[in-house]
């Protein structure tokens, strides 16, 4: 499964009551509610750099080797490590608060977070 190009939100579920719960602000939660981010997946076999791009060209990129230690940053900017690992073409990584999935399926890349019994789901469609 190669997970490199460039995808677009097309569509979210349960986006304010995840960012709540992992405890980002709701001024943050109210501007980004709407955002048309663009990520965008570099793969090299099992080296990835994985970066969203929000309106007003602010991004955030992580690094990581799958089955590694790689430093990572949250969506709320905290900086930890962790051991991404690739599960039924899935990649799978555990963030301090929560827990994240994403893979390919046709041409969209379809990302889930778990907190709690809370899940968001984001769906990006290739636009690259």
């Amino acid at each position: 499964m190669n997970f490199s190009g460039k995808y677009e939100v097309d569509s979210e579920e349960n986006y304010d009551s995840f960012m709540k719960r992992i405890g980002l602000p709701a001024d943050v939660i109210e501007k980004g509610r709407n955002f048309k981010i663009v990520t965008e997946v570099i793969q090299n076999g099992d080296e990835f750099t994985w970066s969203q791009i929000y309106p007003g060209g602010k991004s955030m990129t992580n690094k990581f080797v799958i089955g590694k230690e790689s430093e990572m940053e949250t969506i709320g900017g905290k900086k930890f490590k962790a051991t991404v690992k690739m599960e039924d073409g899935k990649v799978v990584a555990d963030f301090p608060n929560y827990h994240h999935t994403a893979e390919v399926a046709g041409d969209k890349l379809v990302e889930i977070s778990t907190v709690g019994d809370v899940t968001f789901k984001r769906i990006s469609k290739r636009v690259a």
